[in-house]
């Protein structure tokens, strides 16, 4: 019996880890994702910023964002402490005494958790790209990753009060996609959008991006990556019903991103006469985003319609927010946080366990802490650093300006 614990705990182990990988591999998705849908002479910086940026998010996570996270607050709104490492893992005599309640490293947790903060903060790099101040930017990555996300974090999975009141969030549809567009959506109010995209008569001009071949492989990365998104929230694969439940979160997430792109597709074409690939390749993410909330309940048909549903919203989001002046570059802030929104309300169609009220509950907490918290912090970086490059700046591109090269140094279309 006591040879099964141990492997049971090193399989789930493992598999978290693995998870963990996938779910770092996205950063790479958003990387070829966002430089594929800027211009050609602002790459390099939104790459730097993507790289930077995982990195500034493992270290204060370890710092102290785990530790306020899961640092302890039953029910509670702040957490027990806000610095230290939090990181324990059991030892053997532990592991078997718990009868199998210890079941993975608590390496392994805090491997898997500092991956989703992650990705919440390269949401919000696309929203801000070729206009913001890189070393602003960074400063803003700092905070959103040691507090902003970590609180809200606590307050659903860390066992706090939203947990306490029925709020359901499977993977992260709220806690971290809507986390992720809310911060982004206060720093481009704040930012203003970018010269030329908008006419003095309301006309939106189109600002293609330079490499949609990249922008494709990098939304197959993050689909790819997606699975360990979801699959690995299932935290056990030991068992004969856990393996089951992590199979079919793997076949919804990929359901409802089929049904997302097949979706917006078919909107963009009925709309616009054409194939937009670029609507297509939000609809795929849009489809992920909104299954993210609920991925096990749903029967993949049904999992594929909320995908769909996720894919007609994201385009009529986007031409939205461009209808009022909200400059979004690669439609982030529709993709994690109108769609979100949407993931979050479609739980209590297949899960009976919550309802309406606790999901608008969570969506509203969740939406006013980090956008109310997230403009603070802008405003004041923006006082302090301040937020935009210079007109000249932006016009050359901000890969001369903050990183002295450019990443197509022979082809660069000014």
């Amino acid at each position: 019996m006591e040879d099964i614990i141990q492997v049971k705990y090193a399989l789930d182990t493992f598999y978290f880890l693995v998870c963990g990988a996938f779910v770092m591999w996205m950063a790479a998705g958003f990387a070829m994702l966002e430089s594929g849908l800027v211009r050609a002479k602002n790459t390099t910086e939104i790459l730097t910023k993507n790289v930077a940026l995982f990195a500034i998010a493992c270290t204060m996570y370890l710092l102290m964002g785990y530790m306020i996270m899961y640092g302890g607050s039953e029910g509670g709104v702040l957490p027990d402490a806000w610095f230290g490492n939090a990181i324990s893992d059991a030892s053997v005599e532990e592991v078997l005494a718990s009868n199998g309640d210890i079941y993975y490293s608590g390496s392994s947790d805090f491997f898997f958790q500092v991956v989703f903060v992650a990705t919440a903060m390269s949401i919000v790099s696309g929203a801000v790209a070729e206009r913001m101040k890189l070393w602003t930017f960074l400063a803003f990555a700092v905070v959103m990753t040691g507090v902003i996300y970590p609180l809200q974090g606590m307050w659903k999975w860390g066992g706090g009060f939203l947990d306490a009141a029925g709020f359901s969030d499977f993977a992260g549809s709220g806690v971290v996609h809507l986390c992720g567009a809310s911060a982004a959506l206060a720093g481009v109010l704040l930012l203003g959008a970018r010269k030329g995209k908008y006419g003095a008569n309301g006309q939106v001009n189109a600002i293609p991006g330079a490499n949609l071949p990249l922008a494709t492989l990098g939304t197959f990365i993050l689909w790819m990556g997606w699975f360990g998104f979801n699959g690995g929230s299932e935290l056990m694969v030991s068992n004969i019903d856990e393996a089951n439940a992590t199979s079919q979160v793997f076949v919804n997430t990929n359901a409802a991103a089929s049904g997302g792109l097949i979706a917006a597709l078919i909107v963009a074409r009925i709309l616009f006469g054409k194939a937009d690939l670029t609507m297509a390749l939000n609809g795929a993410l849009a489809g992920l985003v909104a299954i993210t909330a609920e991925p096990l309940t749903p029967s993949p048909i049904a999992a594929t319609l909320i995908g769909a549903v996720g894919g007609v919203i994201v385009v009529f989001s986007i031409l939205a927010l461009d209808k009022l002046k909200i400059d979004d570059p690669v439609g982030a802030i529709s993709v994690h946080g109108v769609v979100g929104i949407w993931g979050l309300m479609a739980v209590p169609l297949t899960n009976g366990d919550t309802s309406f009220g606790s999901q608008i509950y969570g969506t509203v907490v969740i939406f006013a802490w980090v956008f109310g918290s997230s403009l603070v912090v802008w405003g004041i970086l923006k006082a302090v650093l301040g937020l935009r490059v210079t007109e000249e700046e932006e016009y050359e591109g901000v890969d001369i300006s903050e990183c002295g090269m450019e990443a197509y140094p022979e082809f660069t279309n000014k």
